[in-house]
């Protein structure tokens, strides 16, 4: 049998940045995924990315990962808000002087290149792709685990990060809160005219918010990520267009201020939804990611509260074993509890009712949204609340995310 610190269960990229982040803190993990990432080699560009808030590409280069990134990513300068193309509207930027960026744009083939990349170099790390758990033992002294292929492995700790569908969390009885909305994601990359000089754009209509994301600039030409939420009824059609006329609707979606658009990358669409977490702990378990908590993308924030999770729960274990503390006692299961409970549900709810709120139809509807955006870009104090939340940077934040070392 094999023994380590922390088992987690799935190798997505919340799953590997907390083997990396307990890797570079000097914890052990066996780190459990039915997936082959060899299919995923040299595959091209889908069209998915991810955007990195400040805060998570801090915890990116204390632990590593940074480090294996194949190409830069993207550096998100300011965050435009409408409702809309009407004027007014909202505007992020950091302050004179502060020239970290509000994030970072990367491919998703490469956020996960880096962090397998990561992991494969760790010390502390053993990675069993193609592996499925077929018994799970959480009992008084530990947690022990066997495999499809007979094999047993053992820790005191399980870390559920299998996503959404968590069939750990499951099988713990934990119960979850959770809804669909009207909207379905569409998701690709496009290619533009104009530069878009680090900005992204979120633009609100009535049937769902439009985001462009700056991507790094190619040797073709200025590219932005797009993430075009619009009625779960219309996805397919969208879907079918040609990439002319999907790219000429898109034009249209933003005013044409990036100029003539084209499509670079397949389109991908999924169905959007709300759940969230009763616990994120139970006995020697630890639930991360969308194992956790999912919500709408309408400001970006699914994967970086994850990261948050993955930063937290890190601190916590560390500084439970400097202790000499069993890692899966219901102390340090309940120190994360309280640290993560609040943020999450927090974030869940702001983007919730942000979802809402910007779905009211109607000319007054939206005179008022606009007003209390304006009312929000003159008030300093509330505009950078605003902005260190989409950072990752406001409340108890775990060392990591201020890229310090445990």
């Amino acid at each position: 049998m094999d023994r380590t610190d922390v088992i987690i269960f799935g190798g997505g990229l919340v799953g590997l940045s907390l083997a990396a982040a307990l890797d570079s803190s000097g914890l052990s993990s066996i780190v459990i995924d039915p997936a082959d990432p060899d299919t995923r080699l040299d595959a091209a560009f889908d069209g998915r990315t991810t955007a990195v808030s400040s805060s998570s590409m801090r915890m990116f280069q204390a632990i590593g990962v940074a480090d294996h990134f194949p190409v830069p990513g993207g550096p998100i300068r300011a965050i435009q808000v409408a409702d809309g193309l009407a004027p007014g509207g909202l505007t992020f930027e950091p302050s004179e002087g502060d020239d970290e960026p509000l994030g970072v744009m990367h491919e998703n083939r490469h956020l996960r290149a880096a962090l397998r990349a990561r992991a494969e170099t760790g010390k502390a790390i053993d990675l069993r792709w193609t592996a499925k758990p077929v018994a799970v033992d959480r009992g008084d002294f530990g947690v022990r685990v066997t495999l499809d292929d007979g094999r047993e492995v053992a820790a005191p700790l399980l870390v559920a990060a299998e996503g959404r569908g968590s069939p750990t969390r499951e099988a713990a009885g934990i119960r979850m809160a959770s809804w669909r909305y009207d909207h379905a994601a569409i998701v690709s990359t496009l290619r533009h005219a104009r530069p878009h000089e680090g900005v992204a754009y979120e633009i609100f209509y009535p049937a769902g918010p439009f985001a462009l994301l700056p991507m790094a600039d190619d040797e073709e030409g200025h590219r932005s990520a797009i993430v075009w939420s619009v009625g779960k009824d219309d996805a397919a059609g969208f879907l079918s267009l040609s990439d002319a006329d999907f790219a000429a609707e898109a034009e249209a979606a933003c005013g044409g201020f990036l100029g003539a658009m084209s499509a670079i990358a397949p389109r991908t669409s999924y169905p959007l939804g709300f759940h969230h977490a009763a616990r994120i702990v139970g006995k020697r378990l630890a639930l991360v990611g969308d194992a956790a908590h999912g919500m709408h993308p309408i400001a970006g924030q699914g994967i970086n509260v994850g990261y948050r999770d993955v930063a937290a729960l890190t601190q916590v274990l560390v500084e439970g074993a400097r202790l000499g503390l069993d890692l899966g006692d219901a102390q340090l299961m309940e120190r994360y509890q309280r640290w993560r409970s609040l943020d999450t549900f927090m974030v869940s709810l702001a983007t919730d009712g942000l979802t809402r709120l910007y779905g009211v139809p109607g000319r007054t509807a939206s005179a008022v949204r606009r007003l209390g955006m304006g009312v929000i870009n003159r008030i300093g104090p509330v505009r950078d609340r605003l902005m260190a939340e989409a950072r990752g940077t406001s409340g108890d934040l775990p060392l990591l995310l201020r890229g310090l070392p445990i």
